[in-house]
Order: C-alpha cells, then structure tokens, then sequence
C-alpha cells in the first residue's frame, strides 16, 4: 500500500498550479476571487469554513484538495476532533468511498499537525 507524503504534494500541486495561472491568468484570477470571498470569515469562521471545505474535498474524492484543506485546517486551528466530527458527515453523506477518502485526509491532517508542531519546537 502507498502513502502519500501529503506535504510534499502540496509542493508539488503548487508548481503545477503556478504554470497554470501563468497560463490561464484570467481564469486563475476568477477563480482565486472565488477562493478569496468564498474562505472570507463572516458568519461562518474560517476554520469552520475549511473543515466544510476538507468534508467535501472527501466526498467528491479529490485529493489533491485534501492536501490542501487539511493544511488550511491545521493553519486555521482545527483540531483532530473537530475533522473526526467533519470527516464523518463527509462519510454520512458519501458511504463507502467516503470512508476511503476519510483515511486520505485524516492522513494528511496528521501529517500536517506533526510537521506544524515539529516547527513549533525547533522555533
């Protein structure tokens, strides 16, 4: 079975993406304006937000978003209990493959809560 080092991902998602928008400049920057207001604390803070946003990555089986949302989860303060209880409205709502993708993001929000703590003890 392969493990996915979701950090490392992440970095690599992120030069993917930056040839993109250099590509596609005028789409990137709309979709980026849609990112920007939709992450926006309002009612709903921006840790909330993200852990909607980890659940759905689950449940449409994405994930390189995974990667991405768990990140945004650590770096917004979610705790491991605060993603259990998403992951498993993701896992209500989706079933079975949602069960799998579950596993992907607790792994990768594992991965990015340790990395996250090992800075905050060297630093």
């Amino acid at each position: 079975m392969m493990t996915t080092n979701w950090p490392e991902l992440t970095k690599l998602l992120n030069a993917d993406l930056r040839d993109l928008r250099g590509g596609a400049p005028d789409v990137m920057k709309a979709f980026s304006s849609i990112a920007q207001a939709a992450v926006a604390p309002k009612t709903l803070d921006a840790k909330t937000k993200e852990l909607i946003a980890l659940a759905v990555s689950v449940s449409i089986r994405c994930d390189d978003c995974i990667a991405f949302h768990a990140k945004a989860a650590v770096d917004r303060g979610a705790s491991r209990d605060e993603v259990l209880e998403a992951l498993g409205m993701a896992i209500y709502m989706g079933a079975g493959p949602s069960v799998m993708y579950a596993s992907h993001a607790l792994s990768a929000f594992t991965q990015f809560e340790n990395a996250k703590a090992g800075q905050s003890a060297a630093g």
